[in-house]
C-alpha cells in the first residue's frame, strides 16, 4: 500500500487533464493554493500537501511490524458465543468477526456494520483474540450507525485533506450523520464547494478503501502529526495511557478510538449537507474553524427516505411556526433570549401551570430563589473551577457575581439556612427561576438553544433510604406528562464514569438503589456504563416526537458531592448529623426548548388544551358583531382563548378559512338564528362540521376538553 499515494496523485493528474481538454477555449480556472469558497470541479489540491506521504511512510512502517508481531502469536482453539448461545468454534489470532457472520450466512456478512465482542464494539476484520461472546449489528441499530457515520466522516476527512491547505480537528458521528472540523486559516468553505467534495468522496467510496487499525506510542504519535498543532495537543492533554490507535482508509490516517465499518465501498450513497464556523472545542478565545456536516447510507432506499423526512422536518420548523403564528421572535439586541408575544406566552403559562398543578399533587413546595449570586456560591458549589466561561458574571462593589445557570446551589442554601430534622425529608424544592446560561453564538438555534431560560426544576433532599421510592416518584411523574404529549421515551442507567468523586461502596449502593427503583417501575431500560456525571449516577430519559427525533429534555440525577460541599445535614433519628442526598429531576425541561420541540411536533396543530387559538367567533354579519362580542367575553372569562373575527370587508367563507389557516380548534358561526336562539354553529379547522349547540352546552365541553389534555379535538 506504500504506492497507493503515488497512485491516487497520478490518476488525479489524469483527471486534470482530461478537465483542462474539456474546459479549453474557457478562461482559465485561478490555481488553487488556499482552497475553499472556488466551487466547480473537485478543486483538489495539486500536488497534495506533503505531510501526506510523510504520513504514510510511518504508518507502513509501523504496521509492518505489527504485522510482524501478530505473526508471532500462538494460534489456539476459541469458543466464540452467538447471541443465542450456540457455540461457534475459531482460532485466536486468526478468526475475525466477519468470518463468523460469514459462517453463517452471506447475507448476514453483507449487511453487518460492526461486531461486538464481549460487550465492546470491534472492528469486523480484527482477528479475536481468545474465548468470547459475539454480536454481529447492522445499520438499524444505534451503534451500528454511529460507526457506519463515524467512518463516512473519515471519508470527508480525507476529502477535505485533498481539497483544503489547513488541519483536521475533530471528526464525529452525531444523531443524524457527522461532520469534521478543519482549521483553514485563509480559506471558508461555501456552499459551491459541496459538489466538488462530493465527488472527491464519492471517489474514495468507488476505491473501496479498507480501514485498518494501528495501535501507537505516543512518541510515535507526536511525529506522525507534528504537522498538525490540534492532534498534537489531544495527543498531549488528551491520552493518558501509553498507546493509543489510529485509522487508515487510503490517504487519510487519523487519530482515532475506531472501530470502523470493513472498507468504504459500505458506503452506497452520501451527501455533504451544510457548513459552519466553530471554535476550538467550543472555546472562543480559541482558533476559529470550518465544519462541514454530512449524511450517509448503506442503501440509496434510506437517502430518498431521509430527503423527504428533511422536507418534512422544514416544514415544521419551530423558527418559522413560530413567525407566521405570532408565537415568538428573537432580537439580535439580546441574542438567544426568547421574545414571547401573547400567544406564546398563553402556551408558556399553560405548560407551568400544568407542572404546578402535578407538584400540588406529589409534594413539591415551589420557591423563588434570586437571579445572581456572588461567584463565591459557586466556588461553593464546583461551578466556577469547571463551569466559568458559561455564566455571565460581571462586578458589583469590587465583588463578583453571575446571573445563574442552574438552581441547585440556591436550593442548598435554602435547605441548609436552618436545621433539618429527619422527620422534615424529603424536602422537594422546586423552582420556575429564569436561568442564564453563556452559549456561543454560532451554538444558538431558535428555541432549541437559548441563553435565557425557565425549566420546571426541582430537587429532592432525602435520606439514602428514600432514594428508590424517590425516583420511582419521579419516573411516574414522567410517564404522567409524556403521556399527555404523546411522546415515547427510552431510559438507561448511566453508572460511575472513570473521573468520579466519593466512594466506591456509596456509589455501588446508589446505582443499586436506582436499579430497583427502574424495575419497580416497569418500563424497559438500558444500562449505559459509565457515563453517570461526576457527582452521581443518574438515568438519562430520550423522548421521541413525530418524526421519530430523538431529544433529551427530562433528568434524574443522584448527588452526593454538593451536601458535603455545603455541609448540609439533618438530625436523625439517632440523635447523630448526617448527610442528606440530592436528586436533581426535571421533566419538561427548558419550557423553551420544550415549546420548540412541541411546534415541530404537533406541526403548529396546537391541541385544544394547550393552544393559544383556541377559538374564532365568526359573525356572517356585521349586524351579529355584538353577540360575537358577547360570546367571546364569556369564554374568555372562563379560560378560552378565543378572537373575533369583525372584518366587515371579507366574506363568511374567507373568515372561515383564515381562522383555519391559523390553526385556530374551532369556528363558531352566527347569526341570526343563533343569536336568537343563543347558540352557535361550530366547525373545526379541518373543515368537520359539529352542527349546533346552545351556550352552555359548548361552554361545558370545551371546558371538559380543555382539563382532559387531549390531543384529539373531540366535542363530547
Amino acid at each position: 500500500m506504500a504506492t497507493e499515494i503515488t497512485e491516487d496523485m497520478a490518476e488525479m493528474k489524469i483527471e486534470k487533464k482530461q478537465q483542462a481538454a474539456n474546459q479549453k477555449g474557457n478562461k482559465k480556472k485561478d490555481k488553487k493554493k488556499g482552497g475553499g469558497g472556488g466551487g466547480g470541479g473537485t478543486g483538489e489540491l495539486s500536488p497534495w500537501p506533503s505531510y501526506i506521504q510523510d504520513r504514510i511512510t510511518l504508518f507502513d512502517k509501523l504496521y509492518a511490524e505489527y504485522q510482524e508481531y501478530l505473526s508471532t502469536r500462538e494460534r489456539k482453539p476459541i469458543q466464540i458465543t452467538l447471541p443465542d448461545g450456540k457455540v461457534i468454534e475459531g482460532e485466536s489470532w486468526t478468526t475475525t468477526p466477519f468470518d463468523v457472520a460469514s459462517g453463517i450466512s452471506a447475507g448476514l456478512a453483507q449487511n453487518s456494520v460492526i461486531s461486538k465482542v464481549n460487550g465492546v464494539l470491534w472492528d469486523l476484520d480484527r482477528p479475536l483474540e481468545g474465548d468470547c461472546n459475539i454480536e454481529l449489528l447492522n445499520f438499524d441499530s444505534r451503534e451500528g450507525k454511529e460507526v457506519f457515520w463515524h467512518s463516512t466522516a473519515h471519508v470527508l476527512g480525507e476529502a477535505m485533506e485533498r481539497r483544503y491547505v489547513g488541519c483536521l480537528c475533530y471528526g464525529p458521528p452525531i444523531e443524524s450523520g457527522f461532520y469534521y472540523d478543519m482549521h483553514m486559516p485563509e480559506a471558508a468553505v461555501c456552499e459551491a464547494d459541496y459538489s466538488g467534495l462530493e465527488t472527491i468522496m464519492k471517489g474514495i467510496v468507488k476505491k473501496k478503501q479498507p480501514f485498518q487499525r494501528l495501535e501507537m506510542t505516543k512518541e510515535d504519535l507526536l511525529e506522525m502529526f507534528k504537522y498538525n498543532e490540534f492532534k498534537t495537543r489531544i495527543i498531549k492533554n488528551k491520552i493518558d495511557t501509553p498507546t493509543t490507535t489510529v485509522y487508515r482508509c487510503g490517504p487519510l490516517i487519523d487519530l482515532c478510538r475506531g472501530p470502523h465499518v470493513r472498507n468504504t465501498g459500505k458506503i452506497k450513497t452520501l451527501k455533504v449537507t451544510k457548513n459552519s464556523s466553530t471554535y476550538w472545542e467550543g472555546n472562543a478565545e480559541a482558533e476559529s474553524l470550518q465544519r462541514i456536516y454530512g449524511i450517509s447510507f448503506p442503501d440509496n432506499k434510506l437517502m430518498k427516505e431521509w430527503k423527504i423526512f428533511q422536507e418534512e422536518a422544514a416544514k415544521r420548523d419551530h423558527r418559522k411556526i413560530g413567525l407566521q403564528q405570532e408565537l415568538f421572535f428573537f432580537h439580535e439586541l439580546s441574542a438567544g433570549s426568547c421574545f414571547w408575544l401573547p400567544k406564546g406566552t398563553i402556551i408558556f403559562n399553560t405548560l407551568q401551570k400544568w407542572i404546578q398543578e402535578e407538584y400540588l399533587k406529589r409534594g413539591f413546595t415551589e420557591v423563588i430563589t434570586p437571579n445572581m449570586y456572588n461567584t463565591k456560591l459557586w466556588e461553593t458549589s464546583g461551578h466556577w473551577q469547571h463551569y466559568a466561561e458559561n455564566m455571565f458574571s460581571f462586578d458589583v462593589e469590587k465583588e463578583k457575581y453571575a446571573l445563574k445557570p442552574m438552581n441547585c446551589p440556591g436550593h442548598c442554601l435554602m435547605f441548609g439556612h436552618r436545621p433539618r430534622s429527619w422527620r422534615e425529608l424529603p424536602v422537594r424544592l422546586a423552582d420556575f427561576g429564569v436561568l442564564h446560561r453563556n452559549e456561543l453564538s454560532g451554538a444558538l438555534s431558535g428555541l432549541t438553544r437559548v441563553r435565557r431560560f425557565q425549566q420546571d426544576d426541582a430537587h429532592i433532599f432525602c435520606t439514602p433510604d428514600q432514594i428508590v421510592e424517590e425516583i420511582r416518584g419521579c419516573l411516574d411523574f414522567l410517564q404522567a406528562v409524556y403521556s399527555v404529549l404523546g411522546f415515547t421515551y427510552e431510559l438507561k442507567l448511566s453508572t460511575r464514569p472513570e473521573k468520579y468523586m466519593g466512594e466506591i461502596e456509596v456509589w455501588e449502593d446508589a446505582e443499586s438503589r436506582l436499579k430497583q427503583a427502574l424495575d419497580e417501575f416497569g418500563a424497559p431500560w438500558e444500562l449505559n456504563p459509565g457515563d453517570g456525571a461526576f457527582y452521581g449516577p443518574k438515568i438519562d430519559i430520550t423522548v421521541h416526537d413525530a418524526l421519530r427525533r430523538s431529544h433529551q429534555c427530562a433528568t434524574i440525577q443522584l448527588d452526593f458531592q454538593l451536601p458535603i460541599r455545603f455541609q448540609l445535614s439533618y438530625n436523625a433519628p439517632d440523635g447523630t448529623e448526617k448527610r442528606p442526598v440530592i436528586v436533581h429531576r426535571a421533566v419538561l425541561g427548558s419550557i423553551e426548548r420544550l415549546t420548540g420541540i412541541l411546534t415541530e411536533n404537533f406541526a403548529g396543530k396546537w391541541p385544544f388544551w394547550l393552544s393559544p387559538r383556541q377559538v374564532m367567533v365568526v359573525p356572517v354579519m356585521p349586524m351579529f358583531n355584538d353577540y360575537a362580542n358577547e360570546l367571546q367575553r364569556k369564554l374568555h372569562l372562563q379560560g378560552i382563548a378565543i378572537d373575533t373575527d369583525l372584518d366587515d370587508g371579507s366574506t363568511l367563507n374567507k373568515k372561515v378559512r383564515n381562522a383555519q389557516l391559523a390553526q385556530y380548534n374551532f369556528i363558531f358561526v352566527v347569526g341570526e338564528k343563533e343569536q336568537t336562539s343563543g347558540t352557535v354553529n361550530v366547525r373545526t379547522r379541518d373543515n368537520v362540521v359539529h352542527g349546533e349547540f346552545t351556550y352552555e352546552d359548548i361552554s361545558e365541553k370545551l371546558s371538559r376538553l380543555r382539563d382532559s389534555k387531549s390531543n384529539l379535538d373531540t366535542l363530547e
